[in-house]
């Protein structure tokens, strides 16, 4: 049996920022990745995926973009040449899948593709974006469905009509992407974060860096389990920097509904609050971009945005069986997949218990999940601060 001090789970960047500092507190211990260094931005990406945050604000501990485009964003191979030069000098056990952890005499016992070994401490870095959440609805058999996780590009779809669910970041780039491919879209739109891509000519998230937003803590929110809950900004990271939001997708040709509540009877039934979300959308992407100013001190008037345009007679119903849907793509959000973890630190949601990364059990730890510390901590440029602050408290256990 072998003995380390800290397993770390995981190999994206959050597992290697872990791994570099506890190299830093000279704490033994062992990374493990079912597949290659930074492999779910390798496997579980569509191919023209760019990262939201801009090129300057992508940091790993000691490693930084220097590269000639400061302001674009990284494409997906990009971003595994990027975490792969920072894992140069780290030793990664690649290939190795963790199947189960359990509590020991010393810790914890890990079961693992290539034999067991018992760890005092384990680091949980797989990240929050395992499993797609796919709502538990049945749909007619005719009718293909995906999640982020399966779809690559237009060209795995058919020429039928898609209906895409979710307007976070994940579901506008997609149903832009299929819209412009010549497929028609459907985008069902439940609650969302409005964020144009620039405010007074600088990226809306050097806004949110400098300004602290990004920063605040995980214990100053009064409502945490909201915060860690909300969808990701309806941001693109594109060459021209543009804004993609519901206008732009109407503008393209895309046809916006409601949420999607149920289906009935082969019929794909949405609510009839379409409207009102939207406005909520607009409202608080107002007020933030108003508090942006406040705290420059700007009183000069911004760049009006327009409302979001919102169809005058939204369709409540769209029959599944009538063939002008061929494809449900469910952008429905992520979740993380702790079936593994035979530790009861897991809430009846699936969730993990934990206060800042600290799990509610001696030695066990996690990183990597949204909100974890900060508003900044499921972003690359969030990692550092994060992995500093769970390896000092793992560190004073030890």
């Amino acid at each position: 049996m072998e003995h380390v001090t800290t397993a770390v789970i995981g190999a994206g960047h959050a597992g290697l920022a872990a791994s570099h500092f506890l190299s830093r507190r000279s704490v033994d211990h062992v990374v493990l990745e079912r597949g290659e260094v930074a492999n779910s931005w390798r496997r579980e990406r569509w191919d023209s995926l760019r990262l939201l945050t801009p090129n300057w604000l992508s940091r790993l501990p000691g490693h930084a973009y220097d590269g000639p485009d400061p302001d674009g964003y990284m494409t997906m191979g990009e971003v595994v040449e990027f975490i792969e030069h920072f894992a140069q000098g780290i030793k990664v056990r690649t290939g190795v899948e963790v199947t189960s952890v359990g509590p020991a005499d010393s810790g914890y016992q890990l079961a693992t593709s290539q034999g067991p070994l018992t760890a005092r401490t384990v680091v949980l870095a797989g990240g929050a974006y395992n499993r797609a959440t796919v709502p538990p609805l049945v749909l007619p058999p005719q009718i293909r469905q995906m999640t982020p996780l399966d779809y690559r590009g237009p060209g795995d779809l058919d020429q039928a009509g898609v209906l895409v669910v979710g307007a976070s970041a994940t579901g506008v780039q997609l149903a832009a992407e299929i819209q412009r491919s010549g497929r028609q879209v459907t985008l069902a739109v439940g609650e969302h974060v409005r964020l144009p891509r620039l405010h007074r000519g600088r990226d809306v998230l050097w806004w949110m860096h400098e300004s602290g937003v990004w920063d605040e803590r995980w214990d100053r929110i009064d409502d945490l389990d909201r915060a860690r809950r909300l969808p990701s900004p309806q941001l693109a990271g594109t060459p021209e920097r543009s804004t993609l939001d519901l206008n732009t997708l109407t503008a393209l040709g895309v046809e916006l509904v409601g949420r999607f509540a149920l289906v009935r009877d082969g019929a794909a039934l949405f609510s009839g609050g379409l409207r009102n979300v939207c406005s909520l959308a607009d409202l608080k992407m107002r007020r933030l971009l108003t508090a942006f100013d406040e705290w420059a001190g700007v009183t000069a008037p911004a760049e009006e945005i327009a409302p979001t345009a919102v169809p005058p007679a939204a369709r409540l119903k769209i029959d599944l069986n009538r063939g002008e849907i061929g494809t449900v793509l469910w952008a429905t959000g992520f979740r993380p997949d702790y079936s593994w973890l035979h530790v009861p630190v897991v809430d009846p949601k699936g969730r993990l218990r934990h206060e800042g990364g600290v799990v509610d059990a001696p030695g066990l730890y996690a990183l990597g999940l949204p909100m974890l510390r900060r508003r900044r901590s499921s972003f690359i440029n969030g990692i550092e601060d994060d992995a500093r602050a769970i390896v000092d408290h793992l560190a004073a256990g030890l």
